[in-house]
């Protein structure tokens, strides 16, 4: 596996936008952890090893338990995670594949149930953003060294 090259110095002021967003997320009322799992199943969708090995390590050194990130794949079958984390995790899958079926009402509706609206608008901006870093990584060869 070869990186195809470096984004950060090919694009740096696109890279600076992206950052920023980042920034941005970090001032939301949706929790780090959340943000976490969404960006762990999104990747996971979307087949990117290094966004994975980013978020798993970042989510445990937040505290998240090893058990929950080894499951995010298969939260349906588990009951450790609760309703709101359900949800957001069903809306990431949605917009992820949005192409496949889009957003249904009732998963709005869902959604809306745990978060206000302006926490909904939060998510799906967490969602878009870990897709466009899956897409980045994956489009110029990145891919996570072992540690």
């Amino acid at each position: 596996m070869q990186v195809r090259l470096n984004y950060h110095q090919a694009a740096p002021e696109g890279l600076k936008q992206m950052f920023q967003q980042e920034t941005y997320l970090k001032t939301t009322s949706i929790s780090p952890l959340l943000q976490k799992l969404i960006k762990v199943r999104a990747s996971q969708l979307n087949g990117c090893a290094y966004c994975l090995d980013m978020h798993t390590h970042e989510a445990r050194a937040l505290g998240e338990s090893q058990q929950r990130l080894d499951c995010v794949s298969a939260w349906r079958e588990c009951p450790f995670y609760t309703e709101a984390e359900r949800v957001a995790l069903e809306l990431t899958e949605a917009v992820t594949l949005i192409a496949t079926g889009g957003v249904p009402a009732e998963l709005y509706e869902r959604v809306r149930a745990h978060f206000t609206e302006s926490q909904y608008v939060e998510l799906v901006l967490v969602i878009n953003q870990i897709n466009s870093w899956n897409r980045i990584a994956i489009a110029t060869g990145q891919f996570p060294q072992e540690r």
